[in-house]
């Protein structure tokens, strides 16, 4: 994302909860809690007509659903969880509902999935002789290919670094960008990081933001650029860039990113998406939750919500495994070899 659109996007979400704040209050019950969390998903969630037509979400059938299962003297914890199970009905690892004892998470985007990466196997392929830079690991493999492991978008990254990283692998035939089991953190990081594999400005996608309360209430697309790092140290050969499900929200625009570079290829499994720029409100009895509230769109106009597919699909196999092999970073290293000899 532009970081100047932030502070605009941003003032926008406020207006929106503020005003829904001022219009309705609601009483500190199980039932003014239920309500109140159903209308703020309702007036601001982003995904209700895309997951309508991805797996029927229907609100209106779910606020009649889960009302029946509240007690005027029902727990604080039972009614946790049925707002909780309310808000797994989104399919959203955006969306939390947190209280000062616990915090609800949506996982079978990755639960249900291959992991496809271990930290066993990559501590094989690091050895001890890797480097650590601006967040990054990194090492040169015997066959001349470069190994970059960053593992959070919430991890600083300097440009000094980036520039650092660069030009000690510059002599490397290819590079492997490793963003797998990264779930994510800072858009920044992701533009940043992407700006040093393009050599021109290139539309990443495209994000909206509510404009009142209706499912369909929604600004006209901004665009999202990603602009070449002109002053620092660019990558200009061959990149590999690996995912599995794990890979998530910053981790996913990041490979919206790349996807539209004309040296990279993506190689694992389908991201894990969260393609909702999230925002948080507040329940009468002090509870938060979070959930998405500005939808970002590739630079086709698609969804990304639920994940963007690699170029080339390659699973971890347990024969592999077995033996201290990545199928995944071999598959990638074979991939340059045959892209550095055309």
């Amino acid at each position: 994302m532009k970081p100047s659109l932030l502070p605009s996007l941003l003032l926008a979400l406020t207006l929106i909860c503020s005003s829904c704040i001022r219009e309705t209050t609601f009483s500190d019950t199980p039932e003014g809690n239920f309500e109140a969390l159903w209308r703020i998903i309702d007036r601001q969630y982003c995904f209700f007509d895309y997951k309508s037509a991805q797996y029927g979400l229907d609100w209106d059938d779910i606020y009649q659903r889960y009302k029946q299962r509240l007690s005027p003297t029902m727990s604080s914890r039972a009614l946790f969880q049925v707002l909780s199970e309310m808000l797994l009905e989104l399919r959203d690892g955006h969306t939390n509902l947190i209280s000062t004892a616990q915090t609800s998470y949506y996982t079978k985007w990755y639960d249900d999935y291959p992991a496809n990466y271990s930290d066993t196997l990559q501590r094989i392929y690091l050895g001890t002789d890797y480097v650590t830079t601006s967040s990054m690991q990194y090492k040169v493999f015997q066959d001349n290919i470069a190994y970059l492991r960053y593992a959070s978008f919430s991890s600083a990254i300097s440009e000094g670094g980036l520039d650092a990283i660069l030009s000690d692998v510059s002599l490397c035939d290819g590079l492997i960008l490793d963003i797998r089991n990264n779930g994510g953190g800072l858009l920044t990081n992701s533009e940043k990081i992407a700006a040093r594999f393009t050599n021109e400005k290139t539309i990443a996608g495209y994000m909206f933001h509510k404009t009142g309360y209706g499912h369909n209430d929604f600004s006209s697309p901004i665009t999202i650029y990603t602009t070449p790092a002109n002053s620092r140290v660019r990558w200009q050969k061959p990149v590999v860039v690996l995912t599995n499900r794990r890979t998530f929200s910053s981790a996913n625009d990041f490979v919206c990113r790349m996807k539209q570079l004309p040296n990279v290829t993506i190689i694992g499994d389908r991201t894990g998406g969260g393609s909702g720029l999230p925002t948080s409100s507040e329940l009468p009895n002090g509870w938060s939750v979070r959930f998405s509230a500005c939808p970002m769109f590739d630079a086709d106009m698609q969804q990304t919500e639920f994940g963007i597919d690699p170029d080339i699909k390659v699973d971890i196999q347990s024969a592999d495994f077995n033996q201290g092999i990545d199928t995944i970073i071999e598959a990638a290293r074979q991939y340059l070899h045959k892209k550095i000899a055309q």
